[in-house]
């Protein structure tokens, strides 16, 4: 089974794979053709957390492709006790094509990984987001034709979404930069993973933002706190306050480089109007492609290119 739980999983092979599918229903979906491959398929949701563009994109994605959905949050699944993880992930296996996942905990993903019996997509854990970095990546490629060589800045915090698109700059070639606070940085046991797993990473780090953005031809950032960190919101507008991407930010950088949010956004906290809804912006682009990536992704974990053995 193909899986989707971690970028660190996937090959740059496996990721391109991705890509290729995505773009190709992509042009369909433009052109007003939606494909029924996943006809009579059925996908799960199983959420701890809420969603907006994780829930939607994946619905709309297997809408399109003909199948159907199914959302649950963990306490419907009996997740709060009242059954054993291991029943409730083999059953909804047994019922599905495959499982997306928004959890607190990345373990409960790895748990159905190890029990689910059908492709697992981590649509968001406290240790990746791997579905958001897929179509950040491939929305770098749109706009630029190529990623190998393109410079991925990321000023804030060394989340869940920091480590996601380092792991998929370092797969795909591209020079990763991170611009935290001391004490918010990537994890050295992440580094040492990714390091591991992609011996060629072109991977830096810096408490500068300035001197981070000054190559860059992706500024992206993300909240400076996540859900779960609440209580620690009011320290982090202070330590984060130097952080914020605005215009004075994005004069460090080429004019040309582009800005990217994964969304949802604090105006006037982690990044300014001027900039979100400026022309460099690509924000929107990016929440767009997480509809034809997730297509991309539930296609490929089934192991077939119904794609290119399929008239339309």
């Amino acid at each position: 089974m193909r899986h989707v739980d971690s970028l660190l999983r996937l090959s740059a092979q496996e990721v391109e794979e991705i890509f290729r599918i995505s773009a190709d229903l992509k042009t369909k979906w433009n052109q007003g053709a939606r494909p029924r491959l996943l006809d009579g398929r059925v996908m799960t949701l199983l959420f701890e957390k809420p969603s907006l563009r994780t829930r939607i994109s994946f619905e709309s994605a297997i809408a399109h492709l003909g199948g159907s959905s199914i959302f649950l949050t963990c306490a419907e699944a009996g997740l709060n006790g009242r059954e054993a993880l291991p029943d409730v992930a083999r059953v909804l296996g047994g019922y599905s094509d495959w499982i997306v996942m928004r959890t607190f905990s990345h373990r409960l993903v790895a748990d159905f990984v190890k029990h689910g019996q059908c492709p697992i997509i981590n649509g968001l854990s406290d240790q990746g987001h791997p579905c958001q970095a897929l179509a950040d990546l491939f929305t770098i490629r749109e706009v630029y034709g190529n990623l190998k060589g393109r410079t991925l800045t990321f000023v804030g915090d060394g989340n869940n979404v920091a480590r996601s698109l380092a792991a998929g700059a370092a797969l795909l070639g591209m020079p990763f930069i991170i611009s935290s606070p001391l004490g918010y940085e990537l994890s050295q046991e992440f580094m040492a993973q990714l390091r591991t797993r992609v011996p060629t990473a072109d991977m830096t780090m810096t408490p500068d933002p300035q001197a981070a953005v000054a190559r860059a031809d992706i500024v992206y950032t993300d909240v400076w706190a996540s859900m779960g960190q609440e209580a620690e919101q009011e320290k982090r507008k202070t330590v984060f306050a130097p952080y914020q991407v605005n215009a004075r930010l994005m004069s460090a950088a080429p004019k040309s480089a582009r800005f990217m949010h994964c969304l949802p956004a604090r105006r006037g906290m982690e990044v300014t109007d001027e900039v979100l809804d400026g022309p460099n912006s690509i924000v929107f682009d990016q929440a767009e492609n997480r509809m034809h990536v997730a297509k991309g992704i539930l296609i490929w974990s089934l192991g077939s290119d119904p794609v290119h053995s399929t008239s339309e």
